[in-house]
């Protein structure tokens, strides 16, 4: 058995059940808002008002899932971590529910300024569980980015992991701070409501976009970056079970040096991603019509990453010979 699965099995027995719990009720969530984007046909902005939350469904299924496991795994500090995730599992659930709730009565959960108490109250509650939910996933960041958990390729798996998970929250908050600008938008009712930030770059938000993500054709997305960092985590978890898988029969992938420089190189690989995607959505571009100074940038990034990759085949291979 590959060294990078040998800690799975008795993790399985120590899942963090609080998130466990926050996963449930995600799936649960998941199959109201499909529900919902089927037999609800009012919209906001020109997507179903079902649409965010079965996007944050997913996303926290996908990330309690992959957080309960990694704490279940040996670590250092194990009390501040399962009470940083059970602060992690309720704000996930609290902030979620008041984007259930705004979608509900057909208006909006993010950037919100309408002048009434109970918009008020419940964006004082949705604030507050941001700034939670963040301080939960930076001390999780901390504490497990500086000490080794499991081989040394699913240690720096995690730690380039953790490390894109808190680029992409650093990404999010910068959508409000890029654009403060208050400007008008109309609910689901045809009312006039206020929002304080865009996530559009160089057009307005909703119009035409890409099916499930939503993520504008017509103009640059903030949200591309923000996505693509939170879930660098199962990426990179996924690059460590890849480079694992084969250990034991391919000889160049045998030696653990060589697996941790190509985990490495993927980590690399995956920063300049995130630079490239952020880059393009500040110029205003499509994710899906990038220009020739994108493709550029990615066949560069490309290029860089299969030689860096190659080099460190090559060196194992050499000290095979």
């Amino acid at each position: 058995m590959p060294e990078v699965l040998e800690p799975v099995r008795p993790a399985v027995r120590r899942l963090h059940r609080p998130l466990l719990l926050m996963v449930a009720s995600m799936t649960l969530l998941l199959a109201v808002s499909a529900v919902g984007m089927v037999t609800d046909d009012r919209v906001l902005l020109g997507a179903s008002v079902w649409a965010k939350p079965l996007k944050f469904a997913v996303s926290f299924i996908v990330y309690g899932l992959t957080l309960a496991w990694l704490l279940s795994l040996p670590h250092k500090a194990g009390r501040w971590t399962w009470w940083m995730a059970t602060l992690l599992a309720v704000t996930g659930m609290v902030d979620v529910g008041v984007v259930v709730v705004q979608a509900a009565r057909g208006t909006f959960s993010h950037f919100n300024q309408a002048d009434d108490p109970f918009t008020d109250g419940i964006m004082l509650v949705f604030g507050i569980g941001v700034q939670l939910l963040m301080l939960a996933n930076f001390v999780l960041a901390g504490l497990l980015i500086f000490q080794r958990v499991g081989d040394r390729v699913l240690a720096w798996a995690i730690r380039a992991g953790l490390a894109f998970v808190i680029a992409g929250i650093g990404l999010g908050f910068w959508i409000p701070a890029r654009s403060a600008e208050v400007w008008t938008a109309i609910d689901a009712a045809g009312h006039a409501v206020p929002l304080a930030s865009q996530h559009n770059v160089g057009v307005p938000d909703g119009g035409p976009g890409l099916p499930l993500t939503g993520w504008s054709t017509v103009g640059g997305d903030l949200r591309i970056p923000h996505f693509v960092g939170l879930h660098g985590l199962q990426v990179m978890l996924a690059v460590a079970l890849v480079l694992g898988l084969p250990a034991g029969r391919v000889a160049r992938l045998r030696a653990e040096r060589t697996r941790v420089g190509l985990t490495l190189v993927a980590a690399a690989a995956y920063a300049g991603l995130i630079v490239l995607v952020t880059w393009q959505a500040v110029r205003g571009q499509p994710l899906i019509h990038p220009d020739g100074r994108t493709l550029g940038a990615l066949a560069l990034l490309v290029a860089a990453t299969a030689a860096a990759g190659w080099a460190v085949v090559a060196a194992g291979g050499r000290r095979l010979s």
